[in-house]
């Protein structure tokens, strides 16, 4: 089992906040620091790779659920997310056919309008560069405990181009960073193609997975209700500031995007976004005041949602702690309605013998769930993955 390192301080910290929380007969601790979770995802966006692009596209909140249900002395972590794409030709070849498309980021989002923009050609693909730029580039959380993945996929050599494999993966994990790599392919192939040599190297895990394997989402008979309730989860939310109207609009289109992928898509979207790793701190004053971003009374009226332009600012209050109730309220039937989901699922899994376990959503989820809980992490395990 891996041994994550961890600092005096952090550990006397955390020994304190649980004595404080069985002295005043809590389960979990009242105030703590939220765990930190960072990942990099680094996609191979070459002329084969249109399959895994479109696993990516129609897993991507399956696997966000896997960090919402973590929990850490009882908090859920806070997670950030990174998107990379290598091996297109349509990124300079003076960059290594590399791009950074989204920085390490909490607005989830931002990264699935991103993840839905991207497009595939041909190209040379540079596994030992695209990680180097990862690792160097991205600013990853300095917290002790925090667990920082690299999820790389891709089906060429792992040893192209002009950074060797051996020397970025050594530096990913001297800084903290795990690096998992899933070829895209025969499982033999990839250990001779040197993808299972850099995951041990970074102690990370080797995967492969069919990248043209088609994702069965299966339809359950809360997924209707769960949609309304998604309906009435994105009307509690107050768009404001520069960010605001793009902010709604772009909440609005990654439905869509989920919704693309059925029923069950869209399900799991609305299960990532009642849970506490989906925040709009930055556009969403419900958010930003709860997070103590924002004072609602220094935000300027011309920034205000239209309906709260011409109210008090004691109605703004009142306005803005109506909108965080209702939220709360909708989130928590989600939450109930997705446990009975998740049971029909599983149920329904076992009666079809549908496995679901060689895309790339099914493998993520996998490490996700052995590396947290090596880090420490408490971890909700059920076999309704989709």
């Amino acid at each position: 089992m891996r041994r994550w390192p961890l600092c005096l301080s952090a550990i006397m910290l955390s020994v304190l906040v649980l004595q404080s929380a069985v002295t005043a007969g809590e389960k979990s601790p009242l105030t703590a620091p939220r765990p930190a979770v960072d990942i990099a995802i680094l996609l191979d966006t070459s002329n084969s790779m249109d399959g895994l692009i479109d696993q990516a596209k129609s897993q991507l909140w399956t696997i966000v659920n896997e960090f919402a249900a973590a929990k850490r002395h009882g908090l859920t972590p806070t997670l950030r997310v990174a998107l990379f794409e290598y091996g297109n030709t349509n990124l300079p070849a003076s960059e290594g056919y590399i791009r950074q498309v989204v920085p390490l980021t909490d607005d989830l989002d931002v990264l699935s309008e991103a993840l839905f923009a991207l497009t595939t050609n041909g190209g040379d693909e540079y596994c030992g560069q695209v990680i180097d730029e990862a690792v160097k580039r991205l600013d990853w959380t300095g917290e002790p405990n925090a667990y920082k993945a690299i999820f790389i996929a891709g089906n060429e050599p792992f040893t192209q181009g002009p950074v060797e494999y051996t020397q970025s993966c050594a530096y990913a994990i001297q800084h903290g960073v795990i690096v998992n790599t899933i070829h895209c392919g025969d499982y033999n192939t990839g250990i001779e193609g040197k993808w299972q040599h850099g995951a041990q190297l970074a102690e990370g895990n080797y995967l492969n997975i069919n990248q043209d394997e088609t994702v069965i989402h299966i339809d359950a008979p809360q997924d209707a209700e769960l949609i309304q309730l998604n309906l009435q989860l994105n009307a509690t939310y107050l768009w404001y500031g520069k960010e605001g109207m793009a902010a709604g609009a772009r909440q609005e289109a990654q439905d869509s995007n989920a919704r693309s992928y059925g029923l069950a898509s869209l399900a799991k979207r609305a299960q990532s976004k009642s849970s506490a790793v989906y925040s709009n701190s930055r556009s969403d004053l419900v958010d930003a005041v709860a997070s103590e971003s924002v004072a609602l009374d220094e935000v300027k009226e011309a920034d205000l949602p239209e309906p709260m332009k011409t109210m008090t600012q004691e109605q703004r209050e009142h306005y803005v702690q109506e909108q965080s109730v209702k939220r709360t309220e909708v989130q928590t039937k989600i939450q109930a309605l997705t446990a009975e989901r998740e049971s029909y699922v599983v149920t329904e899994r076992k009666r079809l013998a549908e496995d679901g376990d060689n895309t790339l959503g099914d493998v993520i989820v996998r490490s996700v769930r052995e590396q947290l809980d090596d880090a420490g992490f408490d971890v909700q395990t059920n076999d309704a993955a989709e």
